[in-house]
């Protein structure tokens, strides 16, 4: 008879810890495992009560009872200085002050779950015992485990529910300032236009120039916002991937932007890559642009080029253009910062590219000498699963 007991308490304990880690859900995960060990052990009630410094509050009862919120008083600080990490005690006023339904005669084991609170084992009938005791700490206190990492699920999943509220939030406010910018921008480039249309006999080259510097200010603030629309649109729904050949698209970016004739660009036999085909377009329209833009060479030459580094395709851009100082190479990858005040750059093109790697998992770095040129370095994932 005490084999056959052993081993029933055996599969108890099996059966309580199978329970445990099955959801992160606070209440759901207290059901688990608490219900299972209310009737296995023919209990009556459970409940937890957080603890602060001063206070108690129930964060779950079975069965489902009042809401507790008590300061300490003497006799529950009595109580929890004399439990131990865990303690039997005679149901009286003291206990039945702090549970959530009537209790009237039995025995009350309270477990002390550290910083999760303290939990409460009730029943009427007096069949809580010592041994008991020692059968349920290993479990609660995996049990007390649990509970902190449903508490830190919890957190986190409310944490990632405000930054979607917010960056949606930070979208729409960019689409509205980007329309409420634009409108009155349309409005200016038109009546300088109209200006120097109408009263270019009137004008002499100063104002004539004045209205040029005008046009080119709206121009600039046109080409920012519209950047900004770009960065904050980027990441914020997972594109569609699909396989895109970039011998194609690489032709369809170098009849999108302009080449000066002094400037030579050599592509060789490009990869496909699992991507979107706009994203892409500005990732590789945004390199080149900058390395057309920057280069200030009689003869300039750029190079298109990429490498198999298992599980990823390693891209390069190489120019021969001005170069960049080192003190810079990290900055130039953050939104708005610009090397030169060039009204052409709205300073996040750079920091899009970034972000469209990011986006595909991949990595962005670059070498770089003054005076002798610039290649920036990317990577992509063959597969959006990292596969190869």
């Amino acid at each position: 008879m005490k084999v056959e007991n052993h081993i029933i308490e055996i599969l108890q304990l099996y059966e309580y810890a199978m329970a445990i880690g099955k959801s992160l859900d606070y209440k759901e995960s207290c059901d688990l495992f608490l219900k299972l060990i209310l009737k296995r052990k023919n209990l009556n009630a459970a409940w937890i009560l957080e603890t602060d410094e001063s206070r108690l509050k129930s964060t779950y009862s079975v069965p489902l009872g009042k809401e507790i919120k008590l300061k300490y008083d003497h006799g529950i600080t009595e109580l929890l200085d004399k439990m131990g990490d865990s303690n039997i005690f005679d149901a009286n006023e003291t206990i039945a002050s702090i549970a959530p339904i009537a209790i009237e005669d039995g025995k009350t084991a309270i477990f002390n779950l550290k910083e999760q609170g303290l939990l409460f084992l009730y029943s009427k009938k007096d069949n809580l015992t010592t041994k008991d005791l020692t059968q349920l700490e290993p479990v609660v206190n995996k049990f007390s485990i649990n509970l902190k990492a449903c508490k830190a699920f919890k957190e986190q999943e409310q944490l990632l529910h405000n930054l979607e509220i917010q960056n949606q939030e930070l979208s729409d406010y960019a689409h509205m300032v980007s329309h409420d910018l634009k409108s009155p921008l349309r409005s200016i480039d038109t009546l300088t236009a109209w200006l120097k249309e109408d009263y270019s006999d009137q004008l002499d080259t100063s104002g004539k120039k004045q209205i040029d510097t005008i046009r080119g200010s709206v121009e600039k603030m046109d080409t920012l916002i519209n950047g900004i629309l770009d960065y904050s649109t980027i990441g914020k729904d997972q594109p569609e991937s699909y396989k895109v050949d970039l011998n194609v698209l690489l032709k369809d970016v170098l009849k999108m932007i302009e080449i000066p004739d002094h400037v030579s660009i050599k592509l060789p036999e490009l990869p496909s890559v699992f991507g979107d085909k706009y994203r892409l377009q500005q990732l590789f329209q945004n390199l080149l642009s900058n390395a057309i833009k920057y280069n200030d060479k009689a003869d300039g030459h750029i190079e298109v080029g990429f490498e198999d580094k298992q599980p990823f395709w390693e891209f390069y851009i190489k120019d021969n253009g001005k170069g960049i100082d080192a003190v810079y190479f990290n900055k130039i990858f953050k939104a708005f910062e610009k090397l030169e005040n060039n009204r052409e750059s709205s300073g996040i093109g750079l920091s899009i590219v970034k972000k469209i790697v990011d986006l595909y998992g991949g990595k962005i770095w670059l070498t770089s000498e003054l005076g002798k040129g610039t290649t920036f370095f990317f990577t992509l994932k063959k597969q959006l699963d990292g596969a190869a």
